[in-house]
């Protein structure tokens, strides 16, 4: 039977192997969520960078520049990190760029698996849809904060493993505790996300509209994918 595993923070990923399964890569607050978003709105494709400077230099390419350092849109960027500046239908057929602190680097940290899904809780129906599909066993990649463990990436995890308990089996303890802790926060997610510490690091800068709407669930019906250096929409 096929499995369905967690690693907490990309600091944990050697301990893991990717090869021969299909990763999905989280970063609620804000990255994945941001690019899901950015598909919705007919993005071609999304190229995720490491560094402010390759990002720029897709600038002069006629790329859209987006991304974050700190939480907070980077100078010359064309847009940040927030999913409502990606509500814009002039991003259709474009080509973006992106680079966050988190989000982006965990992105590029498994491109040796088999193939690289984008997780987030507005596509969350579809990306299960997907995987009970395949015949790969499944790795939930949280992206968590500059290497440490983060609430809302682990309650994504818990949700999408709920959603395959059927086909997979559940059987390491980062992903039974995923799923135990999302069972507790479900009755009220956005309230039990605002106890955790990048919803409070981010308070004084992130409008309350970011975190509602990056809890909602099944908002688009997307899959995006990594391939050739690019995620694209599926």
């Amino acid at each position: 039977m096929k499995e369905v595993i967690t690693c907490l923070s990309p600091q944990l990923l050697p301990l893991y192997h990717v090869e021969d399964k299909v990763v999905v890569v989280v970063d609620i607050l804000r990255a994945t969520s941001s690019m899901v978003t950015a598909f919705a709105y007919g993005a071609a494709s999304i190229t995720p960078v490491p560094t402010l400077a390759e990002c720029r230099m897709l600038k002069d390419q006629d790329y859209i520049t987006a991304g974050e350092r700190g939480g907070l849109k980077v100078d010359g960027f064309d847009l940040g990190n927030s999913p409502f500046e990606f509500m814009d239908h002039k991003l259709n057929g474009k080509d973006l760029a992106f680079t966050t602190t988190n989000g982006s680097q965990a992105i590029l940290s498994v491109t040796s698996a088999k193939a690289v899904l984008l997780g987030a809780f507005l596509n969350l129906s579809a990306t299960a849809d997907y995987l009970n599909s395949q015949s790969n066993s499944v790795l939930i990649l949280c992206a968590g904060w500059k290497g440490k463990f983060n609430i809302e990436d682990t309650l994504y995890a818990g949700a999408l493993a709920s959603l395959l308990q059927d086909q997979n089996e559940a059987e390491d303890d980062a992903t039974l505790a995923a799923i135990s802790l999302y069972q507790f926060a479900s009755p009220d997610l956005l309230d039990f996300l605002h106890k955790g510490s990048h919803a409070k690091r981010l308070a004084g800068f992130l409008n309350h509209k970011d975190l509602e709407f990056c809890v909602q669930s099944d908002k688009f019906d997307l899959n995006a994918v990594f391939r050739d250096h690019r995620l694209y929409r599926i």
